[in-house]
């Protein structure tokens, strides 16, 4: 049963890898993807990583309450494996473009009105 929530934890360390890029321990990887999380699976993740000094040690092991803990690594963990990774590097890409484009757009725009102030249109 306590294994089970270190290799829950483990397996979010991993996500976080793997997903959005995060390495290192718990707690540092949380806060390098901070904005891309909702504010409820940070704090979750957060609690976790507050825990694991004292789900290390096994005295103060026992009186760490392990129900909420499972809770929020089944949450993190959920949340975690919907990413689209796919989908958001298409997204970003998206922007990018969308953003060349309405500058391309804004330079001739800006350009025929100069044209039209000189009197050459």
């Amino acid at each position: 049963m306590a294994a089970s929530l270190d290799q829950d934890i483990e397996e979010i360390r991993t996500l976080l890898k793997e997903r959005e890029h995060a390495s290192g321990d718990l707690a540092a990887a949380l806060k390098r993807v901070r904005r891309r999380l909702p504010r409820r699976i940070y704090k979750q993740g957060m609690k976790l990583a507050g825990a694991l000094p004292l789900l290390e040690h096994p005295k103060l092991r026992q009186t760490v309450d392990e129900k909420p803990l499972r809770g929020a690594a089944r949450e993190v963990k959920a949340h975690l494996k919907e990413i689209d990774i796919a989908d958001r590097r298409k997204g970003f890409w998206l922007g990018v473009l969308g953003s060349i484009a309405f500058s391309v757009l804004m330079v001739l725009i800006l350009l025929i009105v100069v044209l039209r102030w000189r009197g050459l249109i």
